[in-house]
């Protein structure tokens, strides 16, 4: 009895402790190591909705980046109007959408996202959507995004985001072996 109390004193330890898990401060941490940097992609997923995404260059910035908290506008084409914010908080990592419109004001459709509900892994991450965006889809008549599951991954040569949820799949891939000229600020940064 009291070996097997001795022996699970280092798991309840660990249980208690706040430090993250080792792969979701890696996934960040990886990610916060590109800032400042901008890359260019494509859309790599093949569903015609995509169309106007994929005749145009993706551009992402690493543009901002604090302890807690990484903000990349992407760019399609000439439109800024959108950035990611990836957030770590106590419970894993968010992931939220920032869309603004040309004079910097909220667009309709705007900080929807999630929190991840597995751990992160060293180079990928999942956000489910939370509440508040299903009750804002719901809200916008547009309930097949409260199914929606975002992700992001991280490998040595490419960042990919993507969506996912029944019958729908986009992907966007993002080379990070040829840095680019950073794009100017997203809309409502200025």
């Amino acid at each position: 009895m009291r070996l097997a109390v001795l022996l699970s004193l280092p798991l309840a330890l660990a249980a208690c402790s706040n430090e993250r898990p080792a792969a979701e401060a890696d996934l960040f941490d990886r990610l916060s190591a590109l800032c400042g940097q901008a890359f260019e992609g494509r859309v790599v997923s093949d569903d015609p909705r995509d169309a106007d995404w994929a005749s145009q260059v993706l551009t992402m910035h690493v543009r901002e980046c604090s302890a807690s908290e990484i903000r990349i506008p992407l760019h399609v084409g000439e439109d800024r109007s959108r950035t990611w914010v990836i957030t770590r908080e106590a419970a894993g990592l968010q992931l939220k959408h920032d869309h603004r419109h040309e004079d910097g004001s909220e667009d309709v459709l705007t900080q929807y996202g999630g929190m991840t509900i597995t751990a992160p892994t060293e180079t990928r991450a999942e956000f489910p959507a939370d509440q508040f965006s299903r009750m804002l889809f719901d809200r916008e008549g547009i309930a097949a995004s409260m199914a929606n599951v975002w992700s992001i991954t991280l490998a040595e040569t490419r960042f990919t985001y993507a969506l996912d949820r029944p019958d729908r799949h986009f992907e966007a891939e993002f080379d990070l072996t040829v840095p680019v000229d950073a794009p100017p600020p997203p809309w409502g940064a200025e």
